[in-house]
């Protein structure tokens, strides 16, 4: 699955375009520095504008929202500029795992399964690769950008409702309140893993019996067949019964946590110590460091695959390096 990394062909590819991700990623996150920004003075000469009649003028409102613009136009630009070129990067990774399994194709086409882990679970692991990888990224750049924002405007909340004063509170109000998130989320969900490799297991059990049957008459009888589809049934049926007590947890939480900026800023907002435009940027700026903060909660379905592709694909290419030969299993 490395070769993408160690082939000297995919070097541009690998070293450089890993590169590119990188700068354009950190450059669309400063660029969301700068919406934060902004967002504390529009909101604070919105709050002046309502408040005090005539201080702000029509021309100064549209300037602000052209400024707007000119950021917002920027960050779509750069974004769709990332994504496109991370499609190909990661179907480059995909190419060289399957030039590897090509030139490997008199062994591994003797392992049970193989088409599918080439075809099928290659395309899986490089969609998952994007969607996963490019989230750790930009959570962890998220991280890095706005967690000192964070910390410098906290000083202006001294305290926190029933526990009283607490330095940079927003700070650990966010800390703390992910970790009690991605604890209970993987708590949750510790058995998805499995069963989502179990589920990959029968359905592939299935289809290769019915495969088979195309071209034999005495395979794919409806006994058999409907033994091995009850076992996918069975699995199926599990994995709701799992998905409905996580999927509880997890939107409970992420429901939940949309008001607890506003709960820890309460004492604070009620004093009259900050203004509306103060409120909106050091919400914003908690909503994005507490998002990064739960990728894993955010993400942990797609992980969840993810590991059952990893899986499978490591055990396949294990089996291919075991022996020179590899003799097909018989059913």
């Amino acid at each position: 699955m490395f070769e993408f990394f160690t082939n000297k062909r995919w070097f541009l590819w690998s070293v450089c375009g890993s590169l590119l991700i990188l700068i354009s990623t950190w450059y669309q996150v400063q660029l969301d520095v700068k919406i934060n920004e902004w967002f504390g003075e529009f909101y604070d000469t919105l709050q002046k504008a309502l408040t005090t009649p005539g201080t702000v003028t029509e021309t100064d409102f549209y300037a602000y929202l052209f400024t707007f613009a000119k950021i917002a136009g920027l960050w779509i630009l750069i974004n769709v500029f990332t994504t496109f070129f991370t499609e190909h990067w990661v179907f480059r990774w995909r190419t060289s795992m399957a030039d590897y399994y090509h030139k490997n194709w008199h062994k591994a086409r003797l392992i049970e399964g193989a088409s599918q882990r080439v075809q099928e679970d290659t395309l899986k692991f490089a969609r998952f690769l994007e969607t996963l990888g490019t989230g750790l990224l930009d959570s962890i750049m998220t991280l890095i950008a706005f967690t000192p924002i964070l910390w410098v405007l906290s000083k202006q909340v001294t305290m926190l409702p029933i526990i009283g004063e607490v330095d940079h509170a927003l700070v650990w109000v966010a800390i703390l309140a992910a970790l009690i998130g991605t604890v209970m989320l993987i708590t949750a969900g510790i058995k998805l893993p499995g069963i989502e490799y179990n589920i990959q297991k029968e359905e592939a059990a299935y289809r290769k019996e019915l495969v088979i049957g195309e071209d034999e008459s005495s395979r794919a009888a409806p006994q058999s067949i409907n033994e091995l589809y009850n076992k996918v049934r069975l699995i199926h049926y599990k994995s709701y019964f799992h998905y409905l007590y996580f999927n509880a947890v997890k939107w409970s939480y992420l429901q939940g946590m949309v008001i607890v900026p506003y709960i820890a800023l309460a004492p604070t907002i009620v004093t009259g110590a900050i203004t509306l435009g103060f409120v909106q940027q050091i919400a914003r700026a908690f909503s994005k460091v507490e998002t990064s903060l739960q990728y894993l909660v955010r993400n942990w379905n797609l992980i969840v695959e993810f590991i059952s592709v990893w899986k499978r694909l490591t055990e396949f290419e294990d089996r291919l390096k075991l022996s020179d030969e590899f003799k097909p299993k018989v059913s």
